[in-house]
């Protein structure tokens, strides 16, 4: 006889952080992460690749305006059926990004959510959440 125990569901967050360097070049590996730990949540490709764009282009924004020889510093929360991005630079002049660009449509449509903030010491920060779309029996 085998019995069967329900597990709780998951409640508990992942948290990883990665800080690179405030240089475009740097971008590839915050994509690759980007992209590993959509894939552990079993995001589909195509959330996958929204996600990982929205990423870049999150950077881009911030990198324009990021200080010289700065880090850009990416917080990573994971839950059971989403992502929460946080993506930060010390900005030489702590503006928050422009809502009302392009740039700015393209990330809110392949995130979900996204906002921005900046703190008194001038560090801007971009804030994507994206969920888990439901999973295809095939």
């Amino acid at each position: 006889m085998t019995a069967a125990i329900d597990a709780p569901p998951r409640t508990e967050r992942d948290v990883v952080q990665l800080r690179l360097p405030a240089v475009g070049a740097y971008l590839s590996m915050l994509r690759t992460a980007t992209a590993g730990l959509a894939a552990r949540l079993n995001f589909t490709l195509d959330d996958i690749e929204d996600l990982r764009i929205a990423v870049d282009e999150a950077c881009a924004m911030l990198l324009s305006s990021a200080v010289p020889g700065g880090d850009l510093d990416c917080l990573f929360e994971l839950s059971g059926d989403g992502i929460i991005v946080r993506v930060s630079v010390l900005s030489f002049d702590g503006q928050l990004p422009s809502r009302d660009t392009f740039a700015w449509t393209v990330l809110s449509a392949l995130a979900g959510e996204v906002d921005s903030s900046v703190d008194a010491d001038g560090k801007v920060t971009i804030s994507l959440q994206k969920s888990r779309g439901p999973l295809v029996e095939r």
